[in-house]
Order: structure tokens, then sequence, then C-alpha cells
């Protein structure tokens, strides 16, 4: 009973989030709420990962630390997946500086950058028998593969990713807001958050794959 009821809040919160990005993707807003989205979307994260961090450090029960996920995960990822929707969709829009860089570099980078992306999807989902996110917290610490290289290679062909997308669209506005915005944010709820949570959830197991695997940057497994 108490996994249906956990099974059927992810679904329904799932459900919510893809419906707020189809929302802000066939919503026009006006360029005001725009930046508000795009920027006061990702500093929100800010507080509600402490806020997360607080009542994980309070509620350390297995049950509480896979409810307590489950929630934090889901507000933030709507407000990266809203704010992410309208940057993308908005870019054109953006004055500021061009990058002079052919449009061919950065669409071969973002196809390479997005096949990493997948890729880090599809070695969790088969190392650690999870997704991205709390649609399904992996049920083993995955450590192989591009896990072995690095701690977060999802995060990091993310971040890629839109950096590569700021190339293609020659946008040096975008690809600043990635680096100063977006990669601080999302990297402090992996440090603060995610990673207090892993603790939690596989104990000596990922403190010492912690102690021998870098947080990001990849570098050659030991041994």
């Amino acid at each position: 009973m108490k996994h249906a009821v956990e099974l059927f809040f992810r679904i329904a919160l799932l459900v919510f989030s893809l419906f707020l990005w189809w929302w802000a993707f066939n919503t026009p807003f006006s360029n005001v709420m725009n930046l508000s989205i795009i920027v006061g979307g990702v500093l929100l994260t800010f507080p509600l990962v402490w806020l997360g961090r607080k009542i994980l450090d309070r509620h350390q029960t297995t049950s509480s630390v896979a409810w307590i996920t489950i929630f934090v995960h889901y507000a933030v990822v709507i407000l990266f997946g809203i704010a992410i929707i309208q940057a993308v969709t908005t870019h054109q829009d953006w004055s500021g500086w061009v990058l002079p860089v052919p449009t061919e570099i950065g669409l071969l980078l973002v196809i390479i950058t997005g096949a990493a992306a997948l890729f880090s999807v599809i070695n969790l989902a088969l190392k650690g028998l999870g997704a991205p996110f709390a649609i399904a917290l992996s049920k083993k610490l995955a450590v192989d593969w591009m896990y072995a290289w690095t701690r977060n290679p999802m995060v990091l062909a993310t971040l890629a990713l839109l950096l590569s997308l700021g190339i293609w669209f020659q946008s040096a506005l975008f690809v600043l807001w990635v680096l100063i915005l977006f990669a601080p944010a999302l990297l402090v709820f992996v440090k603060v958050y995610e990673e207090r949570e892993l603790e939690f959830r596989f104990g000596a197991s990922y403190l010492e794959y912690k102690s021998r695997t870098p947080m990001l940057f990849p570098r050659r497994p030991r041994g």
C-alpha cells in the first residue's frame, strides 16, 4: 500500500511537471515575465535546496528521505525546466553579443552533448536501476561506465548541452546565463541536497565512492 501511494504521487507530480512545461512552451509571455522566469525561476532553487536540506537533516528515516526527495526533486525540476524552456524559446529576443562561431559547429556540439546526456540516463537506468530526479530513485549505487569517471555525468552532460545550445544560437548572453546562473544553481542542488540524500540511502558505500571519484570533471578510474 505504501509503495502504491508513493508511485501514485510520483506519477501525479510527473504529469503535473509535464503540464507546466507544456503550458510554459505554449504561452506567450511579456519580456518582463520571461526574464522573471529565466532568472527568478533559477534563483528560487537556492532557498528551496536550503529548506530541503534542513528538513532532510531533521527526518532521516528511509521513508522520510524518499518522500522529501520526491517533492524537492520535482520542485527543482519544474523550476529548472520552465526556465530552460523560456531561455531556449526566447533566445532570439535577447540583445547582446553574438558569438562568432559557425552554427554548424554549434549544432555538432549539441548532437555530441545530447548523446552524452542520453547515455548518462541509460547508464543510470541500467547500473543504478533509476531515472533522472525523482522519476525513479536509484535502487543501487551507479559506479560503472560514465559513473566511474565522475559522480555526476548527467549534470556535466546537461551543462555541456546547454552551453552547446548557446554556441549554436550564437548567443553570448545565453552562454553567460548558463555559466553564471544555471550552473551554480544546479551544482548547489547536487552538493547541498543530493549528496546528503545519497549518504542517507547508501551509507558507507557512497562515502567510499565519493572519496575516489570526482564530483564533476572526469578522471580516469583508480585501480
